[in-house]
């Protein structure tokens, strides 16, 4: 038997909104907080968790950005004369998505969403690596660069897996007491809120589930471990949208020729504009503003937000929609959904969540960012007493959750970053 198991379980949306008021999980991990998220979908939410740093330093921010140079889907331009009936339907797409994937050498998340196959051509997609993979990350280091410099052993999800085969491959490395950290990602409750809605019955029939799924975890982990160090977070909650916004047609409307005038992604919570004339940026400019669903974001607010990058390599003007508020139709679908992420990280819903079996979350655990300070220190903590020190006393030595030992293992993963830009 092996002294320290850190068990972080990564279950995406599962919001603060979600949990605050459920029993969920109080029985394993007791110990809850509030988490504030990082501004922008999971593209950029789980990039932050996994390096502790924020999209502006990591370069992981929203998927698709305006830049014909260096885009990989020219050849799919011919994908345009094929019929709107078969293209729009999401399966069709979804197959597709997995070719192109497949073709491109694409290694992280990869979706062709509603993007139009007659400008494809001229758009990039900035997530081409696995941030949950050593060197996945546009810029810098990740906590699994952090483990394999250290050659601490450790278990990471394949989303290709699933949720069940993920944790029977967890389960497996478990029973072989072959790791010394896992982490553990379900992502379906996100797909299932974006579906039905953060109130219904569905949702606490989900979070039952995994209820069951740890319980069985936790029962095989410590009968191979001495300590299970439970870890519970999110990256976002999941706000119900009751309002749409048809942004696409209204811009339409004011006279200007799209990639003649301005090129822009509609995400469904945000419009990021990109401008070729300054009669284009005044007329956008003047019309958002008295647009009342939403907001443009200042420079002031995106660099409070770590979203503000010098190159505008993500657009150059970013309107926000008001929580609750769906931009549809957009690039990201054809069709309404009942519920959405990617509002303002001081929205109610936006708020993450952290659960855990230990003693006391350290205060300066307060943004999903920090959950890497947490990862970092357990993760050594657990590989130094279970290879460095041999006394079963040692077993239930606290980790080094002091401010001061967080704050250098951050600080020494951030000096090791890379310089390498999408």
């Amino acid at each position: 038997m092996k002294a320290i198991l850190p068990l972080f379980i990564f279950v995406d949306a599962c919001g603060w909104e979600i949990i605050k008021n459920d029993p969920f999980l109080q029985d394993f991990a007791p110990q809850r907080r509030r988490l504030r998220s990082v501004f922008g979908y999971s593209s950029a939410c789980i990039p932050s968790i996994l390096s502790g740093r924020m999209p502006v330093d990591h370069r992981n921010w929203c998927y698709f950005v305006y830049d014909p140079k260096n885009s990989p889907f020219r050849s799919l331009r011919w994908l345009r004369w094929l019929p709107t009936s078969l293209t729009g339907r999401r399966r069709v797409r979804r197959w597709l998505s997995k070719y192109v994937k497949m073709r491109l050498k694409f290694r992280g998340y990869f979706d062709l969403y509603n993007m139009p196959f007659k400008d494809v051509g001229l758009y990039d997609f900035t997530e081409k690596k696995s941030p949950l993979q050593p060197g996945g990350m546009n810029r810098g280091t990740n906590i699994f660069d952090h483990l394999k410099e250290r050659g601490i052993p450790y278990h990471v999800s394949e989303p290709e897996r699933g949720e069940q085969g993920n944790l029977e491959a967890l389960l497996h490395d478990i029973a072989g007491e072959r790791i010394d950290f896992a982490f553990l990602y379900w992502p379906d409750l996100d797909g299932l809120l974006h579906r039905v809605g953060n109130q219904s019955p569905e949702i606490s029939l989900k979070l039952r589930s995994y209820e069951q799924h740890i319980k069985r975890l936790m029962a095989v982990a410590r009968g191979h471990y001495t300590d299970v160090r439970l870890y519970v977070f999110s990256d976002h909650g999941m706000a119900n949208c009751d309002r749409r916004l048809d942004l696409r047609e209204r811009i339409q409307s004011l006279g200007l020729k799209l990639l003649r005038d301005y090129a822009v992604v509609y995400d469904s919570t945000m419009a990021r504009f990109w401008f070729f004339n300054d009669n284009a940026r005044q007329k956008i400019t003047e019309f958002l503003k008295n647009v009342p669903q939403g907001t443009i974001l200042s420079d002031e607010e995106l660099e409070k937000l770590g979203t503000l990058f010098p190159d505008r390599y993500f657009g150059e003007l970013i309107f926000l929609a008001a929580e609750g508020v769906l931009i549809v139709p957009s690039h990201m679908g054809e069709r309404p959904i009942r519920a959405m992420h990617g509002y303002h990280p001081d929205a109610p819903h936006s708020y993450a969540s952290l659960l855990t079996n230990q003693g006391r979350i350290p205060e300066d655990i307060t943004g999903i960012p920090d959950v890497y300070k947490l990862m970092a220190a357990e993760s050594e903590h657990a590989f130094h007493i279970n290879h460095l020190q041999t006394s079963p006393v040692t077993a239930k030595t606290p980790a080094p959750h002091a401010a001061a030992a967080m704050t250098a293992v951050a600080t020494n993963a951030v000096s090791n970053a890379g310089t390498t830009t999408p």
